[in-house]
């Protein structure tokens, strides 16, 4: 579990960095909102369509290798993205690197639940592991980014080799002892899965929303320098790994369909504290907690499509770590057409409403053995 936590940490700081990257796009090559949320975009359609497919394909043959490429793909595309001279290069690449990042999440959410077995604490281990990428993204590219530019993504390739380098001597000396185990048994609940697919989605867009414009709100609305707005976004996601964490234990004490539902009642008010507290550093804190509110209900909603899905773990991984969470970063450019018209202050008072419609569609959820 410790590696698979690790590697997903890896996989995901390239998420990380396309936000974390954006605001030095639009302050060095001069992109408009709307060019620098399209990056945004080719992440997530690289990482969102295949990533279903990808799962199925995990499901049926097992591919070992695929989980290591994948992170070695999303390293590559995301590290020579800030070297080349044009948009539609620096798209091109990113877009690549959400095609690797689809490639690791069906492979590594199917070994992570076999190592986690029934337990939703530890399979936010793994799930924390995504959500520590994303924070270490900002902390590590920030500095990186001030003093040297969008030139300084090169300087993050070389974790993605070694992690795909340890994947694959992972496989090597185990992969051959899980390749054959049984998938789970029970009947797989579609009407469930696809409502809890619905709420990660809607999830999704208000983390992307807020992960690819708080950056440019501090600058731009607060009026702050850029360290303290890399500080916000760090916060932001800082506060994901802690949701993650807290969610999975949470959910091994309330229940996973309550733990989804509390997660969404608590995004609401603390992202309007967010939008609305003014100065640059007392806001930090909304950023901190919105960001717990939002991750509570990660990991379950992992495990809780794996236990909708037992016999399909890698579709299920496929689609809650991939496709439904991706598609959030699709949203992004309509946000930017927002930002362009009103600013970035009006994006994030749209993304204080969106939680409201997961608590209502997290009405509908139920316990997997309800009518197992």
């Amino acid at each position: 579990m410790r590696l698979w936590g690790a590697a997903h940490a890896v996989d995901d700081l390239y998420q990380g960095l396309v936000p974390a990257s954006v605001p030095y796009f639009v302050l060095d090559r001069h992109y408009g909102y709307v060019a620098a949320a399209g990056l945004t975009m080719a992440a997530t359609l690289g990482s969102s369509v295949p990533q279903p497919f990808i799962g199925v394909l995990v499901d049926r043959l097992r591919p070992g290798w695929l989980a290591a490429a994948g992170v070695g793909l999303a390293g590559l595309g995301l590290g020579l993205s800030g070297l080349v001279p044009t948009y539609p290069l620096v798209w091109t690449l990113i877009l690549l690197s959400g095609l690797g990042v689809a490639m690791f999440h069906p492979a590594a959410g199917r070994s992570a639940r076999e190592a986690a077995g029934d337990s939703a604490g530890a399979m936010s281990i793994f799930a924390a592991g995504g959500s520590v990428g994303f924070f270490l993204a900002p902390v590590l590219a920030t500095p990186a980014l001030v003093a040297w530019g969008v030139g300084a993504t090169a300087l993050f390739i070389p974790p993605a080799v070694l992690m795909a380098f340890a994947l694959l001597r992972n496989r090597r000396r185990h992969g051959e002892l899980t390749a054959g185990a049984p998938a789970r048994s029970g009947r797989d609940q579609w009407n469930p899965f696809l409502v809890l697919t619905a709420i990660e989605v809607v999830r999704s867009v208000a983390f992307f929303g807020v992960n690819t414009f708080i950056e440019l709100y501090w600058l731009r609305e607060l009026h702050t320098g850029r360290a303290l707005a890399g500080t916000a976004l760090a916060c932001f996601l800082g506060g994901g790994v802690l949701g993650t964490l807290l969610g999975g234990r949470i959910s091994d004490r309330i229940g996973m369909v309550r733990t989804v539902q509390l997660g969404a009642v608590l995004a609401v008010p603390l992202l309007v504290g967010l939008r609305l507290t003014p100065g640059g550093a007392l806001p930090l804190l909304f950023a901190l907690l919105s960001g717990v509110a939002l991750n509570i209900p990660f990991a379950v909603l992992v495990k809780l499509g794996q236990d909708y899905l037992p016999s399909r773990p890698g579709t299920a991984a496929g689609v809650t770590l991939g496709l439904a969470v991706s598609i959030g970063g699709l949203i992004s450019p309509a946000f930017g057409v927002l930002a362009d018209a009103h600013g970035p202050q009006a994006v994030l008072a749209v993304i204080c409403v969106v939680p409201v419609l997961a608590l209502g569609l997290g009405l509908f959820l139920r316990e997997p053995d309800a009518d197992a």
